[in-house]
């Protein structure tokens, strides 16, 4: 690096205050300034080390830095990164190939975000809605539920049910019809002739690790089988083995007709996403009716390809569900009149308390790990699948610590 584009080595205060001056103010994050990571592990600038147990929302199943998708990253790079879809490249085909075979749908759209692919998502779903189902032009309407979160453009925070998203951003846009999550019923009396789609979190995991009933989702895909509506699935942060398989409506016996990816599907590495479906659901966009310059980029491609190998090859959807399990019951033995409940599933936890859930976490980062409060009361542990278990039992001492003596 060039002596005047060097870095300078600034403290923790300076980083802030550099931060608070000229960025906008729409995060609230923990006051430390990570500098580098490796594993489960990252460190501040004042040399501090840290436990990760948030993984950038599950971003980081893979583990920071991972040096297989490291590798991938550097040789792409020196070959070609971006050649936008006006022409095709070597690397999109072998993504498709490799979403094939962990989906089992038979194509896939590449985008960049995972709000860009729940965009994506619902284009599709009303375009099918329209052209194959034959719901009126500009009615169809997509089912949605209460406590969702796929994301913060215009579209998706029209159907959130959380104010501080909604606040100020309006007019809304229209189409969308949110009814209570884990309630069949609800949903029953929500569907229209002009229903074309539900899109639902099989876990809802900004929510607070919200865990629906048993036989849930196979109601919701029989509900929607019955009267031809998409049923389709955000797995942005449930999905790539967060929860102890591939993704998290395996752990019951259906089939979703479209699944939206993102997050670990580049192990962080590079911001890639993508939609899965059939060809009927598929095969209704034509050339120029959607697209984006950097979706489907050599790249994220490979980088993608990459990381989904190492899910494989280490065996980390296995490892999320055998530690977690052990983590999770290890986790429901902590006591304190301040636990509302400890749920999860694979390597995903919620742990409710009926006080705010900030100082808790504050708490755990000053013992030397890293998590986030959500929905205020809960604190998400989502540690990369590569964890060991001297890690997880180095984790539960500092939870136990913590929780504890609230």
């Amino acid at each position: 690096m060039s002596a005047e584009h060097a870095t300078p080595h600034l403290s923790t205060r300076e980083y802030i205050e550099l931060e608070e001056r000229y960025g906008a103010h729409n995060y609230h994050p923990l006051d430390l300034v990570i500098e580098r990571g490796e594993g489960v592990w990252v460190h501040d600038v004042e040399g501090r080390k840290y436990m990760d147990c948030l993984s950038a929302y599950s971003a980081v199943n893979q583990g920071h830095c991972h040096p297989r998708i490291l590798e991938t990253l550097r040789e792409q790079a020196a070959k070609v990164t971006l050649t936008s879809r006006a022409f095709r490249n070597d690397q999109l085909p072998h993504l498709y190939k490799a979403l094939r075979d962990i989906s089992g749908l038979s194509r896939a759209l590449p985008m960049n975000s995972g709000a860009e692919a729940c965009e994506t998502a619902i284009k599709l779903a009303r375009k099918w809605g329209h052209t194959v189902k034959g719901i009126p032009e500009d009615r169809a309407e997509v089912i949605v539920f209460e406590n969702n979160f796929h994301g913060r453009t215009i579209s998706l925070i029209s159907f959130s049910s959380e104010p501080r998203y909604r606040k100020g951003f309006g007019p809304f846009t229209p189409g969308f019809t949110v009814v209570p999550y884990d309630d069949v019923e609800a949903l029953r009396r929500a569907i229209t002739p002009n229903t074309c789609a539900v899109l639902m979190e099989p876990i809802q995991a900004e929510a607070g690790v919200l865990i629906p009933k048993d036989g849930y989702l196979k109601q919701v895909a029989a509900l929607c089988r019955e009267n031809k509506v998409l049923f389709m699935v955000d797995e942005i942060q449930t999905g790539l083995g967060r929860t102890g398989k591939m993704f998290a409506f395996q752990h019951e016996d259906v089939r979703p007709d479209a699944i939206v990816v993102g997050k670990a599907l580049s192990g962080g590495f590079y911001p890639v996403s993508a939609v899965m479906a059939d060809d009927e659901v598929m095969g209704v966009l034509q050339p120029g009716e959607h697209g984006s310059t950097y979706g489907g980029n050599p790249l994220g491609c490979a980088v993608a390809r990459t990381a989904l190998d190492v899910l494989r090859d280490e065996k980390l959807v296995e490892r999320s569900a055998t530690l977690g399990q052990a983590f999770l019951a290890r986790l429901k033995t902590l006591q304190s009149p301040h636990i509302v409940e400890v749920r999860g599933r694979g390597m995903m936890v919620g742990i409710e308390l009926d006080i705010p859930a900030r100082p808790a976490c504050e708490a755990l980062m000053a013992e030397g790990m890293l998590c986030k409060e959500t929905h205020d009361f809960v604190i998400r542990l989502t540690p990369p699948l590569v964890v060991t278990q001297e890690e997880l039992d180095w984790a539960f001492e500092r939870v136990k610590k913590v929780i504890e003596a609230l």
